[in-house]
């Protein structure tokens, strides 16, 4: 236990979910896998134990409790070895629902985050588009107020949970010729007329659903903005800080089961009258890589606790998943490779984690981009402040 950061209740949080993960949750992986559909009762037990609402307020059926239960939430969730299960849940959580919180009125918490927690409704963000990737401030997206309602035209793309869930947090431009300060935040059900949903065929990810989706036309009531007008922007720039560490910390956690998996192997392996484990090469192979997970995990914890006490962590962040990411993709090919042909066998967990590890990358804000913005920070001593 790193008791810097982690206390006594957490510890016991984190075993009766690993003891729920592994009762409820694993017997059905390689179902929803082959089938890239998580079926609609593990959200209900996830909301029945609480696991939704873990850092969401009391008010409103939430524990209102501290960023390391997230912490542990994420880690033992990457260890069940499904990338595209673990996204539903924290796309969910921590995506969907941190704009229905933090953006969202009293009206549109009830109707939507309390049954959020308990596990009854399914919410996805709507930010990507296909013509803009990473180009938030690119956005085709409209929503045109006409009179008391706004009229919704264009299109996302690799939405988690884009295709079963029950309402859809849209952002979209309210102002189209302002780049920036155009772009707003909607609160959208599923069943309104007008959306449509495509399911996508991923690498890896394989039991999540993701999806591009249509609007034609799709009316909505003005009551359904969340938070200004033209604040949108800043707003999904203000979560991204979490949603970088969450990837971040879900890099460091796919990398830590990985090296595990791979040393419990190599201690029962044998090759020429020993076990792998007492081969010199490998051995310093896996503590290069246990130091390297270990370097990871512990900027995440510190970055968690910095955001955690209110601090706006947007660079550290970056920097969390721009380094995490890249060791997670890196760590897992060499532990594939220590398990030599029964690495690239499917009944071995490391193909399948090598696959929905290299989305790492490019999810939420590819490698690339993240670059650019910690280069502004450093060189061009830019500074990003939060919206609310």
């Amino acid at each position: 236990m790193n008791s810097m950061y982690f206390t006594e209740e957490h510890e016991s949080f984190r075993q009766s979910f690993k003891d729920f993960l592994q009762k409820e949750v694993v017997p059905h992986i390689d179902k929803w896998e082959k089938e890239g559909t998580v079926e609609r009762f593990i959200w209900k037990k996830f909301g029945e134990m609480g696991y939704f609402g873990l850092n969401q307020p009391e008010e409103y059926g939430g524990l209102g409790l501290d960023l390391f239960y997230t912490v542990i939430f994420l880690e033992e969730l990457q260890k069940v070895n499904s990338g595209g299960f673990a996204a539903n849940m924290w796309a969910h959580a921590y995506l969907a629902m941190t704009h229905v919180n933090k953006e969202g009125d009293d009206r549109i918490k009830k109707e939507y985050l309390t049954p959020s927690i308990e596990g009854d409704k399914i919410g996805c963000l709507c930010i990507t588009e296909p013509f803009g990737g990473s180009d938030v401030a690119g956005m085709r997206t409209t929503a045109i107020k006409k009179g008391d309602t706004y009229v919704i035209n264009g299109s996302k793309t690799f939405i988690t949970n884009g295709v079963y869930s029950d309402y859809l947090v849209v952002a979209a431009k309210t102002n189209p010729e302002d780049k920036h300060r155009g772009m707003s935040i909607f609160m959208v059900d599923r069943d309104t007329p007008g959306i449509s949903s495509t399911k996508l065929d991923k690498l890896g990810w394989r039991a999540s659903d993701t999806a591009e989706i249509a609007f034609d036309n799709v009316v909505i009531p003005s009551e359904n903005l969340m938070g200004e007008e033209g604040k949108g922007f800043p707003y999904i720039m203000q979560h991204f800080a979490l949603e970088r560490l969450i990837m971040g910390i879900n890099a460091h956690a796919r990398a830590e089961y990985a090296v595990d998996y791979a040393v419990q192997y190599m201690s029962e392996r044998q090759a020429f009258g020993k076990t792998l484990d007492k081969f010199q090469a490998l051995r310093h192979k896996v503590a290069e890589m246990a130091s390297r997970v270990d370097m990871c995990k512990e900027y995440n914890y510190s970055i968690a606790k910095r955001l955690n006490d209110g601090v706006y962590v947007v660079k550290e962040a970056s920097m969390s998943k721009l380094l995490s990411t890249k060791m997670a993709d890196e760590v897992i090919y060499d532990a594939l490779q220590l398990l030599g042909g029964y690495g690239y066998m499917e009944e071995y967990p490391m193909a399948r984690l090598l696959r929905d590890s290299r989305l790492g990358p490019i999810g939420g804000g590819t490698s690339e981009i993240l670059k650019e913005i910690i280069a502004k920070m450093v060189i061009d001593k830019k500074e990003y402040k939060p919206a609310t």
